[in-house]
């Protein structure tokens, strides 16, 4: 019997003896890759924190000490030893465990998390709430995997640090794996990077102790001076400086694969009443070479197999949406030096990394910092440069003041290529891209777009480029139509719609990925004697009000489609255009998502579910139609 079968909970991990956790460590990389192998997920990440899951539970009394992951795609060793260890192969299915940690699936996961940077935060408010009900756990707040290259994580260290003499049972565990999703960038991670020896330390202290009492006169004076001031110099020549100016106790850096290490230095830390934190340095995908070899690949990968760590395809798959932008992109920055590229911490995922090794001078990774980033491609683009923001849809969320205040109020020509727009699959609700229509279309000078195929997109890039003001161009993650790509796109005339199909008994108005499910509806439709007009809208803002409008007069039975939430979105803005101008006769079914948070699950599987692709069109159609 292995020993994680043992294993339904914390409590069964303490019972275990200390040196039967590193076989117990082994045991759990293997069931996290074979998992993963089959599910896709976050492999790199979990497995490089193995051991820091097992310490934190075999010393700390979880739930009762309040333990966050950041992000979350560290969690996996979390989950096998907090009690599901027998629904994990579950892992990022629908209806199975979440690939990140959730409040609903289990007691032990203490905050929901899967945009970076937050547990610092999140941590400091439970460790305070803990303090005013007169309750003395502990919180125990993991970081790593690039995080703290983020300003939230130094708005609650500030906190923390100067809320003396209320001082919080806060731990902070800091996982320096020197990744984020890429490499890690910036002043930061080489400052993290800087280690001085015990050995090295002391063979110094020494050198320079001889050196002092030898002076004559005043070598004694001086020697003792020098020994008040050693901490001092301590901090200097190591991350702890930073830290210890934030009022924490600084702890490391100490190799986070020593278990007997670990639980001896989280022994000691608990009992302290000063805010902690425990600098940790670990390798990411340690104990699975391909891991080992390819962080960034295995970082969040689908299916692979386990001998090889050889990704399974699926075979003569059409491009992404990902990888044409970014050959388009490339193709434009060698017509144009004045694009930039911008991107958060994700060259590979979004696309860059082809445009920063053609042009390393032109692309700039700002490090999980979207906000810093917009504002960023402002400045350049007050110096005449074209940046290019490639982001995620989820993460551009978290720079929104800066879309508002620092781009469009002065309709600065920055671009924002907005990959996982829609629904993208087993990551979940916190991955999602199913608000950004609404939450841009609202501003002004802003311009919306979304491709409904791959030729389009190149078209839409070479509209955005050429635009002067603020632009998104959103599309979606995974295989593109396979169409085939015109050499050299022409750009679009802002603001026009192209319909693709033409009938007199009822008007599809699509967006995006969904165009291509009205022209399959629209040919089952056909089939049965039922003939559609379709529209691809192409712009969410501003609306071809005089195509819809006309089309609207002569066809008043109206379906929209977008795979996005209905408030606030495409439908919407379609509604308002006919109600400014009156058109109270025309008939207007919206498809898109409710007003809830999507889970995880099969994109294919999920869009159906919430009725955006064909078969939901046609059955509204046919509603539509039935009810006239």
């Amino acid at each position: 019997m292995k020993l994680l079968d043992a294993i339904d909970s914390p409590a069964d991990l303490k019972a275990l003896p200390r040196k039967d956790l590193p076989a117990l460590a082994a045991e759990i990389r293997e069931r996290i890759v074979q998992v993963v192998s089959e599910n896709g997920g976050h492999l790199a990440p979990s497995l490089g924190a193995v051991e820091l899951a097992i310490a934190i539970h075999y010393v700390f009394d979880t739930p009762e000490d309040r333990l966050i992951w950041d992000v979350g795609h560290q969690s996996y060793a979390h989950k096998l030893l907090t009690g599901r260890r027998q629904r994990f192969d579950t892992l990022r299915r629908h209806g199975g465990l979440s690939g990140f940690t959730r409040r609903s699936e289990s007691p032990f996961d203490s905050f929901s998390t899967g945009h970076s940077s937050t547990s610092i935060s999140a941590g400091l408010g439970i460790a305070c709430a803990k303090r005013l009900k007169q309750e003395s756990r502990k919180v125990i707040a993991v970081i790593g995997d690039g995080s703290m290259t983020a300003g939230l994580a130094y708005e609650a260290l500030n906190q923390a640090g100067g809320q003396r003499p209320k001082k919080e049972n806060l731990i902070v565990i800091l996982n320096d794996n020197d990744m984020s999703i890429s490499r890690n960038v910036g002043a930061l991670s080489a400052f993290l990077s800087r280690t001085l020896s015990a050995k090295r330390l002391q063979e110094w202290r020494k050198e320079l102790g001889t050196f002092l009492k030898a002076l004559p006169g005043i070598g004694t004076d001086i020697y003792d001076l020098a020994k008040r001031s050693e901490e001092s110099f301590k901090a200097f020549v190591t991350p702890g400086m930073l830290f210890e100016a934030f009022n924490f106790d600084y702890f490391g850096p100490i190799k986070g694969h020593n278990l007997n290490h670990l639980i001896d230095i989280l022994e000691n830390v608990r009992h302290l009443d000063e805010p902690v934190l425990l600098h940790v340095t670990t390798v990411k995908g340690k104990g699975y070479p391909p891991a080992e070899k390819n962080p960034v690949y295995f970082h969040g990968c689908g299916r692979f197999q386990v001998e090889t760590g050889a990704c399974v395809c699926s075979p003569n798959q059409a491009p992404t949406y990902t990888e044409v932008f970014g050959s388009t992109l490339v193709e434009l920055g060698r017509q144009d030096e004045r694009i930039v590229a911008v991107t958060a911490a994700m060259p590979e995922g979004t696309g860059l990394a082809t445009f920063a090794r053609e042009f390393p001078e032109r692309c700039f990774d700002v490090g999980i910092a979207e906000p810093h980033g917009v504002t960023f491609a402002a400045g350049m683009a007050t110096e005449g440069f074209k940046p290019v923001v490639a982001i995620y849809s989820t993460f551009l969320q978290r720079a929104y003041d800066q879309i508002i205040h620092d781009v469009c109020l002065d309709a600065l020509p920055v671009v924002f290529a907005i990959d996982r727009g829609g629904i993208v699959g087993e990551d979940g609700p916190t991955h999602h891209g199913l608000f950004d229509f609404a939450y841009l279309r609202c501003l002004p000078n802003m311009v919306v777009m979304a491709p409904s195929d791959e030729n389009e997109l190149r078209r839409m890039l070479r509209t955005a480029l050429a635009h002067p003001g603020p632009i998104a161009l959103r599309y979606p993650r995974g295989a593109a139509t396979g169409c085939e790509l015109e050499p050299d796109p022409a750009p679009l005339e802002i603001g026009r719609a192209a319909v693709r199909r033409r009938g007199d008994d009822v008007l599809i108005l699509a967006v995006g990925w969904t165009v291509q499910q009205a022209l399959i509806a629209a040919e089952r439709l056909a089939g049965t004697g039922i003939f559609a007009t379709v529209v691809d809208a192409r712009f969410v803002k501003p609306l071809d009000t005089e195509t819809l409008v006309g089309l609207a007069r002569r066809i008043p039975k109206i379906v929209t489609v977008e795979e996005h939430v209905l408030a606030g979105g495409f439908g919407s803005a379609v509604i308002e255009c006919l109600a400014d101008r009156s058109l109270s006769t025309c008939r207007v079914r919206r498809l898109g998502v409710p007003d809830t948070f999507v889970e995880h699950g099969p994109q294919k599987l999920l869009r159906g579910k919430y009725g955006i692709d064909a078969d939901a069109i046609v059955a509204a159609v046919e509603g539509l139609l039935a009810d006239a």
